[in-house]
């Protein structure tokens, strides 16, 4: 699930005033800050996506990777949420939560290591 693009190692992009790949480790983490404050799990990784998407093509293809996975993680948790009235949905609502964050901490490793993690079960919305 790990490719890197050599063209990324030469660019000379510090997206706020960072390196690239610690920007691209912080924007999987920033998923993490709807345990701090609501919606700011989804509005930071968009700021931080649609702010320097243009700048590095590294941060453009994590940031879309992290959106397609945060869509895909809301129709997963509306459709379990309905199975959960036969309660046939609770282990997967449960094995939901457990992989969105064990995902975005793979996502931050893999990405300050300098590749792309591709999240499991993604649907691709945005190309």
């Amino acid at each position: 699930m790990e490719t890197q693009n050599p063209e990324w190692e030469n660019t000379e992009v510090r997206p706020w005033g960072m390196d690239v790949n610690q920007f691209c480790m912080l924007m999987h983490l920033s998923q993490f800050a709807g345990y701090l404050m609501p919606f700011a799990g989804v509005a930071l990784p968009i700021v931080m996506w649609a702010t320097t998407k243009e700048e590095s093509p590294q941060v453009d293809e994590q940031g879309k990777n992290i959106l397609n996975w945060m869509i895909s993680t809301y129709i997963y948790a509306i459709g379990f949420g309905i199975l959960c009235i036969f309660l046939i949905g609770i282990p997967f609502i449960i094995a939901l939560g457990i992989m969105t964050v064990v995902c975005a901490i793979l996502g931050a490793i893999k990405s300050n290591d300098g590749g792309i993690y591709k999240y499991p079960f993604t649907i691709n919305f945005i190309k």
